[in-house]
């Protein structure tokens, strides 16, 4: 049984395209995406968003809340709680005004898409409820970019939790694909008080689920994910508490996973280091029909 790994058609074309010198691949844009955490009886579970189908990229797929970077997002100094930039830079690996906009990425597009806000009045506290129409009216113009997440933050008294994170791991969108992203992948455990909802327009569905059931799901072939979420997935599931993840963390390796291809006994080979399971064996002749899991 095929499982559910998600695997665009025109992917071979390209990886040809790119191996005959047809194809000059674009640079990858920053992103983040935050694997949300909560505790329940039977053990953690993370909220997922189903991407609609109609989207141009990874439609159909499940993924985790998040996007990419707002060029505003490092264009002044936010109020800061945590570990410093300086820290903060060193461990996703860029100066400390790209850590500020990869970390204020993560909140923002948590608070955007999932409701949740890792911010608080001070570094003790966390904000409670995030419903209402005022919230809604602030989240709403920060989709429509019409309101930076500093003025968000500055507007409202809050301070930025970045000790309510945990760099997890980065992947780099394949140099073959037409939209590439450099994404950090954070941990976080939701917050007392909050709740998620489906406040994107790009997902048509939100579950909170078990690592391992997701898991389970996406090897029968009835959840279609990318391989960054399923990897990470079964990162998560030797983890009792949500808090355990959150605190393991720190010790994670972050460096960057890219898929790469070569010509290997007249088939293409597409591989991403250190995660075999995703492996695909492609003939240089194959003609390509058809999309969807593989």
């Amino acid at each position: 049984m095929a499982n559910g790994q998600w695997y665009p058609a025109e992917w071979p074309d390209r990886i040809r395209a790119l191996a005959d010198g047809a194809l000059t691949p674009v640079s990858p844009r920053r992103a983040a995406t935050v694997l949300l955490l909560a505790d329940t009886e039977s053990g953690p579970v993370v909220h997922m968003l189903r991407r609609r189908a109609s989207m141009a990229f990874a439609g159909g797929a499940y993924a985790y809340p998040g996007g990419g970077v707002d060029p505003r997002d490092d264009d002044r100094l936010v109020r800061w709680a945590g570990p410093t930039r300086a820290w903060w830079a060193e461990r996703l690996g860029v100066d400390e005004s790209g850590a500020q906009a990869i970390v204020c990425a993560a909140v923002r597009e948590t608070y955007e898409e999932a409701g949740v806000l890792l911010a608080g009045p001070d570094a003790d506290s966390v904000v409670g409820d995030t419903t209402g129409d005022d919230w809604e009216a602030d989240r709403a113009a920060l989709v429509a970019r019409e309101l930076s997440f500093a003025d968000f933050l500055h507007r409202r008294g809050l301070v930025l939790r970045s000790d309510l994170l945990g760099a997890w791991t980065r992947w780099i969108t394949p140099e073959f694909e037409a939209r590439r992203y450099d994404t950090w992948f954070f941990v976080a455990v939701l917050p007392t008080g909050q709740r998620t909802r489906n406040a994107s327009t790009e997902a048509d569905r939100t579950v909170w689920i078990r690592p391992c059931e997701a898991a389970a799901g996406y090897d029968k072939g009835e959840l279609l994910m990318m391989p960054p979420t399923i990897a990470t997935l079964r990162q998560l599931m030797p983890y009792d508490r949500a808090a355990d993840a959150l605190t393991a963390a720190p010790a994670r390796d972050m460096t960057p996973v890219m898929a790469r291809a070569r010509l290997v006994d007249g088939e293409i080979v597409l591989a991403w280091p250190g995660h075999e399971e995703f492996t695909k064996h492609i003939p240089t002749d194959e003609t390509t029909t058809g999309g969807g899991p593989a």
